[in-house]
């Protein structure tokens, strides 16, 4: 028997927005003095991956830089794939947002003349990254953006509920399942909305290893895509290679810099395995490294990173935090090799979104790593993903703000959704290594295959929504990871290994087009290729 249902009105509120990372926050702010609803199942301003990030906001603010060349190094770093267009747009409007960002009172650095303190980051070609403390951008801004939408009596705020399904009819949105993000079995809770926008983040936490929050678990982009929603670039995953393997969900991370100040990587015979894979070593590009990082893991020799020679006793005043995740695991990084593994760090891929941050349901928005744009390609360059939503978060608010009100809603939805309950930690368990093991770092289409078809059972057969949800997102990565039958950006399969000219396009497809996919696997037979397909 379903469980009873409560309903929750919005009252004179027109907008909802679930997520509380920097898309969400910004969103919310900018629509002011519009009433808003944000939905968040962790305390606002936890949760999110936007308060992890220790790197910055690319911005061409310094003199000497421009929008344009900002531009150009995005597309060089996207593998082809990169809307031109949509980057350069991007680059043009960072300035604007930054300044944003400081009314708000975000205290970024500034140099002795009191300009904007920029710095460098790999595959830029100016110094352009704006930092707060260093690396603390993402927590400052978090908590920048927390206090002023707190301070907003525009901007309700309800925490702890977790979305778990979008409701439609007539292909358009009409409200949002909700549930106790503490408690599976209560009963659901139904809010009624033509206009929704969705900053749920992304899809760390269906790997084994991850820098994400828990709530990064792909849910956004499940919901989305079962009610129909055009889905971009889902095969596009960007892996950190040096995770931390201490015991610890989310890993923690050992900074690049570490190789910078002379760190190796190292294998239980003490072997540096990146000498025979780049002429750069350890200071290869990050995919190279995680896929040398992977490899030697795969072959049961294990991966270290180490400090001890090129560091040693210096080590904690360096990198006090690095040192603090090894010390707190009983790990001394300046005499020890500090395990590592790659680890998913960030998502190219997600629902897909016009300029004005539309989805293809009307009544939906998204931004942040939920979205994608088109900016990022097959391979985001550093310290874009910060910018990109806090552009839409903005674009979304004038799309919005410029539409007729919609018709308020009798009731909130037309279906429930029902759910068994909790997911059962084995089979949360079980999807997450084989996304790690057969849809990660390197890809085959025999072990993607396998991939297609079980997560294609789970999804259909899962009795908890948030485990059929995250089943829904594993087979759209599988199934397009399966279909683009070649390497390119971080996307690379062992058996194509080369870049093929013909598939230098963005995915669109669809949760029907993923489980064709599986249902020709499950026959036998060969599934398509990658094909464009117009949203």
């Amino acid at each position: 028997m379903p469980r009873q249902i409560r309903e929750v009105t919005n009252g004179v509120d027109d907008v909802v927005i679930v997520g509380g990372g920097l898309a969400g926050l910004f969103c919310a702010l900018k629509l002011a003095p519009r009433p808003v609803t944000v939905i968040t199942a962790a305390p606002l301003g936890e949760g999110a991956s936007s308060a992890w990030a220790q790197g910055g906001i690319a911005a061409a603010v310094a003199e000497g830089d421009s929008a344009e060349a900002h531009a150009a190094d995005t597309i060089a770093a996207g593998g082809g794939i990169v809307d031109r267009d949509v980057a350069l747009a991007l680059a043009r409007e960072a300035r604007p947002r930054i300044h944003d960002l400081l009314a708000y009172g975000v205290p970024f650095d500034r140099d002795l003349e009191g300009r904007l303190a920029v710095g460098r980051e790999a595959a830029h070609s100016a110094r352009r990254i704006v930092h707060v403390r260093g690396d603390m951008a993402g927590k400052a801004i978090i908590e920048a953006l927390t206090a002023a939408v707190r301070r907003t009596p525009s901007i309700r705020v309800i925490e702890g509920l977790a979305v778990e399904a979008l409701s439609t009819r007539d292909g358009a949105v009409t409200g949002l399942q909700l549930r106790n993000a503490h408690d599976p079995d209560a009963s659901p809770v139904l809010v009624a909305t033509r206009t929704v926008v969705l900053a749920t983040g992304g899809i760390g936490h269906l790997y084994a290893v991850t820098t994400n929050p828990p709530e990064a678990c792909g849910t956004g982009l499940a919901i989305a895509a079962r009610a129909g929603a055009v889905i971009a670039d889902p095969e596009f995953v960007q892996f950190h290679p040096t995770a931390i393997m201490v015991g610890r969900d989310p890993a923690p991370l050992a900074t690049e810099a570490l190789r910078g100040e002379g760190a190796t990587l190292i294998n239980h015979d003490g072997e540096r395995f990146m000498l025979a894979r780049h002429a750069s070593a350890e200071l290869a590009p990050r995919d190279i490294v995680a896929r040398g990082v992977f490899a030697e893991i795969a072959a049961g020799r294990g991966a270290y990173l180490d400090a001890r020679q090129a560091l040693g006793s210096r080590f904690a005043d360096r990198f006090p935090t690095v040192h603090a995740s090894c010390m707190a695991a009983g790990l001394d990084p300046a005499t020890q090799p500090i395990p590592v593994a790659p680890a998913e760090h960030y998502h190219m891929g997600g629902i897909a979104v016009d300029g004005r941050g539309r989805s293809s349901l009307p009544g939906l928005w998204a931004a942040g790593e939920v979205a994608s744009t088109g900016a990022h390609g097959a391979n985001r360059l550093a310290s874009n993903s910060l910018l990109e939503a806090l552009v839409y978060a903005a674009r979304i608010t004038s799309d919005i703000n410029g539409a007729a009100l919609p018709q308020r809603l009798a009731r909130p939805a037309e279906t429930t959704f029902e759910s068994d309950g909790a997911m059962p930690p084995l089979a949360e368990k079980n999807l997450r290594a084989m996304m790690t093991a057969q849809v990660g770092v390197i890809r085959s289409g025999d072990e993607l295959a396998h991939a297609v078809r079980a997560f294609a059972g789970l999804e259909r057969s899962a009795g908890s929504i948030a485990l059929r949800n995250m089943a829904t997102t594993a087979l759209l990565v599988a199934a397009s990871a399966w279909t683009r039958r070649e390497s390119r950006g971080a996307h690379f399969r062992a058996d194509h290994p080369a870049e093929n000219p013909a598939q230098a396009q963005r995915t669109m497809t669809t949760l029907a087009a993923a489980r064709e996919v599986a249902e020709q696997l499950a026959e036998g037979g060969s599934a398509p290729a990658a094909q464009p397909m117009t949203a």
